[in-house]
């Protein structure tokens, strides 16, 4: 085996096309030619003289960008919608849409908070695929005032889809007793669909309100709802070290 090859779909997300695993998807139906040869095999290796194309072109590398977006509730994380809906791509301008970025795993169409992007798909892929731990953090509002029992339970870990979840740490920020309602500050170290809706569900109680304020330690420090900027070096360094 050539040593100097690597896996097709590593290739491609490192050219910006998408993340590991959509390339993965994007390469069984049947869209990628290399040397002019439509691959279907996920496990092809490719090296620098290799001729890749996706969709007939040429791929290229592209200098790799990392944003952080304050997400806002009302649009789907996703490049595009079938339906025509809002996607986190409105609101990112066109001359940075010019580099193929898209959104690091999912936040909630009714969630709110740091989303990240980039073309780095070996980023994305240990973000998301990794058995690492990483800590995402949400402050929370559920109707009600929430009792010590359910805050353990939360911390210990409930059962939702069939699955007990890991351990979690959380704090209660405020008790809205005018309102019926208390805020929450839950880390999680999962990215499960719906997580911190199910788990206060489990222990009886709705979310009002959800926002995601950390991920892997970014924050949403300086930005408004709907802004985004640029990841700082240091920050791009910690992600990878997750």
């Amino acid at each position: 085996m050539d040593d100097n090859k690597e896996r097709l779909q590593k290739v491609m997300a490192s050219s910006g096309i998408a993340s590991r695993r959509k390339c993965e998807e994007i390469i069984l139906q049947g869209r990628v030619k290399v040397n002019g040869i439509v691959v279907k095999e996920l496990g092809t290796r490719v090296g620098k003289k290799d001729i890749i194309e996706v969709d007939n072109k040429n791929i290229s590398k592209q200098a790799l960008v990392y944003y952080v977006l304050y997400k806002p509730t009302g649009y789907l994380t996703a490049v595009s919608d079938n339906l025509g809906r809002r996607t986190v791509m409105d609101l990112i301008d066109p001359e940075t849409k010019k580099t193929r970025i898209f959104p690091v795993g999912r936040l909630d169409y009714d969630t709110s908070g740091v989303l990240l992007l980039t073309n780095d798909g070996d980023l994305s892929y240990r973000l998301t695929r990794s058995q690492k731990e990483i800590e995402k953090v949400y402050q929370v509002r559920v109707n009600g005032i929430i009792n010590q029992a359910a805050v353990t339970r939360l911390i210990t870990g409930v059962l939702i889809d069939g699955k007990m979840t890991k351990h979690a740490k959380v704090d209660i920020i405020e008790f809205d007793r005018k309102n019926e309602s208390t805020l929450l500050e839950i880390t999680i170290t999962e990215g499960r669909n719906r997580q911190v809706r199910k788990m206060c569900e489990a222990v009886g109680y709705d979310v009002k309100k959800l926002k995601r304020i950390s991920f892997g330690g970014v924050t949403l420090d300086g930005l408004g709802v709907g802004e985004y900027r640029q990841l700082k070096p240091h920050e791009v360094k910690v992600l990878y070290s997750l």
